[in-house]
């Protein structure tokens, strides 16, 4: 399966409720956010980033409508540097009934079908708004 494909299928499926993209994180990545929002910095292993930024993030939106991708704007590739761009279009209701939508560019780099290193890029005022505004569920 290409990098194209893997990435495609596990956005695919966390779009349908059908699993997270996080299944294609290798344990060792690293993930940095670009910016300066509540969330930004580098990120040493999978295990910090989910539970640093995704596990608290995902708590935040209720579970009749979580948060997912509701549209891909593109997917690009670099074979030469196995490299996958996603930019997306993420929405859900948080657990206060409100809506939060963003868009988000995913630099990922991968090596044996999985994320080794990522970058993301989105709107740092929305994140921050929903992260200091919205308390997490249990």
């Amino acid at each position: 399966m290409s990098n194209r494909d893997i990435v495609t299928t596990a956005f695919d499926d966390w779009a349908a409720g059908r699993g997270h993209v996080s299944r294609i994180f290798a344990p060792d990545m690293t993930w940095e956010i670009v910016g300066r929002s509540a969330a930004a910095g580098r990120y040493a292993s999978a295990r910090q980033f989910v539970d640093e930024v995704l596990t608290p993030f995902g708590r935040r939106f209720g579970t009749d409508d979580p948060f997912r991708p509701v549209a891909i704007r593109g997917v690009y590739v670099d074979d030469d540097t196995d490299t996958v761009i996603v930019l997306w279009e993420g929405r859900g209701t948080t657990v206060d009934g409100t809506v939060y939508e963003n868009t988000y560019a995913w630099v990922m780099r991968l090596a044996d079908g999985l994320v080794v290193d990522a970058i993301a890029f989105f709107d740092s005022i929305a994140f921050d708004e929903l992260w200091n505004t919205v308390t997490p569920r249990d």
